[in-house]
């Protein structure tokens, strides 16, 4: 599966907003905010696979120390609020009709 852009990202959901016959302000405004959590998550992401799990750090005394990576813990709090716009936006994978990536 080929990686999506933000804009084939907000431009899929508005395709599927405007097939419903939803595309209202405050639905537009939530596909924005799932489009910039999309951009988000790209980064942490990003920053997992370059930092890990943890990495090493200074602190204020100038000893090195071992550091959770902030964003394994952030990661599951987007997605869950990616999937949260979509339930609110009725956008469900029960509803895909055909498509190129059908077959295997």
């Amino acid at each position: 599966m080929a990686v999506k852009s933000a804009k084939q990202i907000k431009d899929s959901l508005m395709q599927q907003l405007e097939a419903k016959g939803a595309n209202l302000e405050h639905f537009e405004a939530l596909v924005d905010d799932y489009v910039e959590m999309f951009k988000i998550v790209k980064k942490m992401k990003a920053d997992i696979r370059r930092n890990g799990l943890s990495y090493r750090a200074m602190s204020a005394a100038g000893k090195e120390y071992e550091k959770d990576n902030p964003n394994v813990k952030l990661l599951p709090q987007y997605t869950k609020s990616m999937l949260s716009i979509l339930k609110e936006l009725g956008l469900t994978t029960d509803q895909i009709e055909g498509g190129e990536d059908d077959e295997l």
